[in-house]
């Protein structure tokens, strides 16, 4: 165990040293750490860190899959429900079956059951992996929405077939018409366990007298508690997590106080960040342990194999980005759609943001040595070896090279008929014009006498003068200016206060409690200060 902690340790490290450099040459996390991982594997004293598989499906997944749910757009999620929905279930649907004809016909011993297994595994693409590379892309945010909200369904979706092949693949036999409807019963009673669950800690965060530190806690409970109920009657975790999740992040503002929320924040950052590196790292850990199993000989036809169904995997991604978009043409005939003209750029990014990753990999280490008769599972190491070579083929070749595809495709955002800069400003001036309105209309006694209320309504004065005619461009320019040299001397202010505070707090007299909790106000001052000009 002690030996154990000290790799974990210097695991850590290196991923923090990874990640480090990744953000200076401006490339996703996810592929460096998997490409450190790689030669790290053969290090001796890394050796022996192995992959619990149900350590990542429960540990690992539930608080991953609810910090995404947690970060999504309703919004943009319900606007584009349709081809977010279409991409979770049809399109993996379609994908396992593909592979799964594929790899019965071209690979020897390989059944439909093994191969519908294998599509289950590989088919859907992974949350983590696509967020962490568009993070450094100028891309529509319609694409950013559709490729999480479809990372965040695709996930139930696949780990159902998952679910059917492997029990075929144990007791021989597979009904159709049984597995349909279970499949429907799975998806459905999972999104109505997670809202259920969901429910239960919103009325715990609401109603009972929780404290900061509390609400954080129980914001780590609610993924968990919400996948093993679910899985505990046989219905979808996956789905549970985020339909649950779904449902509070939109209600956060109602059970949780301010303090919860800016401190959870951060603390989920950190701790998705961690989880995160450590997923992507033991992949690379993991290829070697892979390859031994394969022997001398399971090699050199292995790698063919992952070539094989890496590029019909990728070749049928496409044609559902474009089968959809022509569905969308004909069907907006009938009904409304969010978009009835999407053109061929958006399909192509679409196709092209196809990363595997920890989903996929949890699903490859769960399947079991041995079948109930005690037989070893058939292929069960090539199965691993075509997961972890469809993992880092994609994520290393299409999240290196999507920069350049964005690039050279060149997609105007046509979302957003309002700048962003212009939004904010905007949203600034309609909060000023509240507050004055609120000032004068109700609290005009309270400020003939109160010198602080009084330059507060000057503050807000002073806002809606400087915005009043934001949407000329001289007057932009030149209230540009006068928040730059705000911006600029407040910083110097907040960097002399803190001084200030490191040389009181060297006094015997002054509590350096109270001098910690005025450096926090200033922080969250300096905070809120990036947040309003958007820095």
């Amino acid at each position: 165990m002690h030996y154990l902690i000290v790799q974990l340790t210097c695991l850590l490290g290196i991923i923090l040293l990874v990640v480090m450099i990744a953000e200076k040459i401006k490339i996703a996390y996810p592929i460096l750490l998997l490409l450190v991982g790689l030669p790290l594997g053969f290090v001796p004293a890394l050796r022996g860190i192995e992959i619990n598989p149900e350590l990542i499906f429960v540990i690992f997944l539930p608080p991953l899959l609810y910090e995404a749910a947690w970060n999504t757009s309703w919004k943009d999620f319900w606007k584009w429900r349709r081809v977010i929905s279409s991409f979770a279930f049809p399109i993996v649907i379609l994908t396992s079956c593909v592979i799964a004809f594929v790899s019965q016909a071209i690979f020897p011993g390989f059944t439909w059951a093994t191969g519908f297994l294998l599509g289950g595994i590989i088919s859907p693409p992974d949350a983590v992996s696509a967020s962490a590379i568009l993070k450094h892309i100028k891309v529509p945010k319609r694409l950013v929405t559709i490729v999480e909200g479809e990372s965040l369904l695709n996930d139930a979706s696949s780990l159902v077939v998952f679910r059917f092949a492997l029990a075929a693949v144990a007791t021989g036999s597979f009904i159709f018409s049984h597995a349909a409807v279970n499949f429907v019963l799975v998806i459905i009673m999972g999104i109505a366990i997670g809202i259920a669950m969901a429910l239960v800690f919103y009325t715990i965060h609401r109603w009972l007298p929780t404290t900061t530190n509390i609400d954080i806690i129980l914001t780590f409970i609610t993924p968990y508690a919400m996948y093993m109920v679910a899985e505990e009657f046989h219905f979808s975790g996956v789905l549970a997590v985020v339909s649950g999740g779904l449902f509070l992040s939109v209600r956060r503002h109602k059970f949780l106080t301010y303090r919860s929320r800016l401190q959870g924040v951060n603390v989920w950052e950190a701790v998705a960040f961690v989880l995160n590196g450590f997923v992507f790292i033991l992949i690379g850990l993991e290829f070697p342990v892979i390859i031994k199993g394969l022997g001398p000989d399971g090699l050199k036809p292995a790698i063919t194999y992952s070539l094989i169904i890496t590029g019909v995997l990728i070749v049928t991604r496409f044609a559902s980005t474009y089968g959809a978009t022509v569905f969308t043409v004909f069907i907006s005939r009938y009904i409304t759609v969010a978009d009835n003209r999407p053109g061929w750029k958006g399909p192509t990014l679409l196709g092209w943001v196809g990363m595997r990753g920890v989903v996929s990999l949890a699903a490859a280490l769960s399947i079991p040595l041995t079948l109930s008769s005690g037989q070893a599972f058939p292929n069960r190491n090539l199965i691993l070896f075509i997961t972890f070579s469809v993992i880092i083929v994609t994520l290393v070749l299409q999240g290196l090279t999507l920069p350049l595809l964005v690039k050279w495709l060149n997609m105007a955002d046509r979302d957003n008929d309002i700048p962003l800069p212009k939004q904010r400003q905007l949203i600034r001036k309609k909060l000023s014009h509240l507050s004055l309105s609120i000032l004068n209309d109700k609290y005009a006694k309270e400020m003939d006498g109160n010198g602080i209320l009084r330059s507060l309504s000057l503050r807000y004065n002073t806002d809606v003068e400087l915005l009043k005619n934001w949407e000329t461009e001289d007057c932009n320019d030149r209230n540009e200016a006068f928040y730059k040299e705000y911006r600029t001397i407040m910083a110097d202010l907040m960097q002399q206060q803190r001084e200030l505070l490191q040389t009181l707090n060297k006094k015997e007299n002054i509590s350096e409690d109270l001098i910690r909790h005025q450096l926090e106000l200033i922080d969250l001052e300096e905070e809120k200060l990036r947040q309003y000009f958007g820095l």
